[in-house]
């Protein structure tokens, strides 16, 4: 009996705050069928950051929502855009499937919001070139981001420079890829842009300098807070894999 009051001990706690703050009832349904792991989500969901109200509180608190409910952006986004289609409504909608790995609903999205006026829109020609890089239409992808790039500031920016090197990459284009590998690693926040350079670096011959910059991986990805940590070890893990080392 004692060990089943300090099992949903937790539980309890968790759900008088749920009931008192007015939060949304499903965390109650969740405290009984996981008396142990939804106490831990709603701490990091809802507590730390109602406690902290910092900005990587906020992210540990997305984090843990988005585990607990993966599909609830693509849900929020697709209801938006059925009561308001507006251009914005369909590029949420394009993010939301981005972030659930849905890249062909993802660049039809895009390939929509980009009609009529907003062709030339910075943010939609980013997104709509990040989807066709993931279905490796590498072409295609290298064409949005050099418009991009005619445009303005927006396309030199890291997280193009990002882009643009996989682009290159995927042509077959390794000097270019480089070069723009470089500028992005050391600028792009996250672990991405490293994990990605080292895996060019080891398949395009460089094994010491991919050794030394997988450490550095190894090193940054200490640092991140234990529930952003799943999110940032895919690109550990992909540096790792191209050195043999998974």
């Amino acid at each position: 009996m004692i060990g089943i009051i300090l099992t949903y001990l937790p539980s309890l706690v968790c759900g008088i705050h749920v009931v008192r703050t007015g939060r949304e009832m499903f965390w109650l349904w969740l405290f009984i069928i996981g008396p142990l792991i939804a106490p831990a989500f709603y701490f990091f969901a809802v507590l730390v950051p109602e406690w902290t109200g910092g900005s990587g509180a906020r992210k540990v608190g997305r984090a843990a929502r988005q585990a607990l409910d993966p599909e609830r952006d693509y849900r929020s986004a697709m209801r938006a855009l059925e009561d308001t289609p507006t251009v914005g409504a369909r590029m949420k909608v394009a993010q939301a499937a981005a972030a659930l790995g849905r890249w062909s609903d993802a660049e039809a999205q895009w390939a929509l919001a980009a009609d009529g006026g907003w062709a030339d829109d910075p943010p939609i020609l980013m997104g709509h070139a990040l989807s066709l890089l993931e279905l490796g239409r590498h072409e295609e992808a290298l064409a949005r981001l050099e418009k991009l790039k005619a445009l303005g500031s927006e396309g030199r920016t890291p997280a193009a420079a990002l882009a643009f090197a996989r682009a290159y990459e995927g042509l077959g284009r390794n000097e270019e890829a480089d070069d723009a590998y470089r500028f992005a690693a050391d600028r792009v926040p996250g672990l991405e842009s490293g994990g990605r350079y080292v895996a060019f670096m080891a398949k395009t011959g460089r094994r010491e300098d991919a050794e030394i910059g997988f450490a550095e991986i190894e090193r940054r990805l200490a640092k991140i807070a234990p529930p952003l940590r799943p999110e940032a070890r895919v690109w550990r893990d992909l540096a790792a894999k191209a050195l043999g080392k998974a």
